[in-house]
């Protein structure tokens, strides 16, 4: 993880200088300077410095707990991050919860009940993978703010835990939809193939109860893939984010990485994308962790390999 993520420091730092514009152009705001006034610019922000020197300097900084300080909001982008911050982490885990409890249920009732269910389900995942974020943002806003009124259309709320999760309610169900989809189906095609199985039919032959079958033997061997995909989930939902933030106004650090990258704040970019980074790194940790314990054949397989 250590490798990857300094490795990943170099590129996400390097990427920003292949961008056309410099962010010394931004700062004048259209505005002619003086060769002394562009100098002091480029002097303040080490911006004619060597790009490996300038590199290591960031690195040492960010090691340090120093992220730099952001030129469009000439302030501390930690400050800008520990401000942001919790309310993205608050809409994916709203969105999360969404994916998990609707994603779960459809996938298992789908393959349970077969027939007319299952197609109904397949047909209302479809259109939910087919749907994206920004689109459903719109289609949302335009119903259940616009012409329903029930919910706000933009902003993140002021007024607490409780108005935060009332404005978060129509983002999260938004970046929640097309996983719920892509979930479902797992579940679906994972619980099937479990079905298929030979040990589900010497339970069944034993007169273990239907509904004991389904959840020792069927919906349990399942978890393994699901908890994989689920990885995916989360990661997704990183991303996505960005998208769902712009459309609403919220004000979580996806979309100030959008308007960062718009104006070239090279250290608040850096520094929001490192982050990400590093949370898609340890979300595929946590289900490393948490896929023997769930799925003891994959601690078995590994021990069988070994030897």
């Amino acid at each position: 993880m250590a490798a990857t993520l300094l490795t990943a420091s170099f590129v996400v730092f390097g990427a920003m200088y292949l961008a056309p514009g410099n962010p010394a152009s931004f700062l004048l705001a259209g505005r002619s300077a003086s060769p002394e006034a562009l100098a002091s610019i480029n002097a303040q922000y080490h911006l004619d410095d060597p790009f490996l020197l300038r590199y290591l300097r960031w690195l040492g900084d960010i090691l340090q707990g120093d992220f730099g300080r952001s030129i469009t909001y000439r302030t501390d982008v930690s400050r800008l991050l520990a401000d942001r911050l919790p309310i993205t982490l608050m809409l994916i885990t709203m969105s999360l919860a969404v994916v998990v409890a609707v994603g779960l249920l459809l996938g298992r009732i789908a393959a349970v009940r077969g027939g007319a269910t299952d197609s109904a389900v397949l047909v209302t995942t479809t259109f939910a993978v087919g749907t994206p974020s920004f689109v459903a943002a719109v289609l949302l806003q335009g119903l259940f703010a616009v012409n329903l009124g029930w919910f706000p259309s933009s902003g993140a709320g002021d007024g607490g835990l409780g108005d935060m999760l009332w404005h978060l309610t129509l983002p999260s169900v938004a970046l929640a939809l097309y996983l719920i989809g892509m979930l479902a189906r797992v579940t679906r095609s994972a619980m099937l193939e479990a079905l298929d199985s030979d040990h589900v039919t010497v339970a069944r032959s034993r007169g273990v109860p239907e509904r004991q079958v389904i959840k020792r033997h069927v919906f349990r061997n399942a978890l393994g893939t699901v908890l994989t995909t689920g990885g995916l989930v989360v990661s997704t939902l990183l991303v996505c984010t960005i998208l769902v933030e712009t459309a609403f106004s919220i004000g979580g650090i996806g979309q100030l990485l959008e308007l960062s990258t718009t104006t070239k704040d090279f250290p608040t970019v850096q520094a929001i994308s490192l982050i990400i980074v590093a949370l898609f790194m340890i979300v595929n940790l946590i289900v490393d962790l948490l896929l023997p314990l769930v799925d003891p054949r994959v601690t078995l397989g590994t021990r069988s390999a070994a030897v």
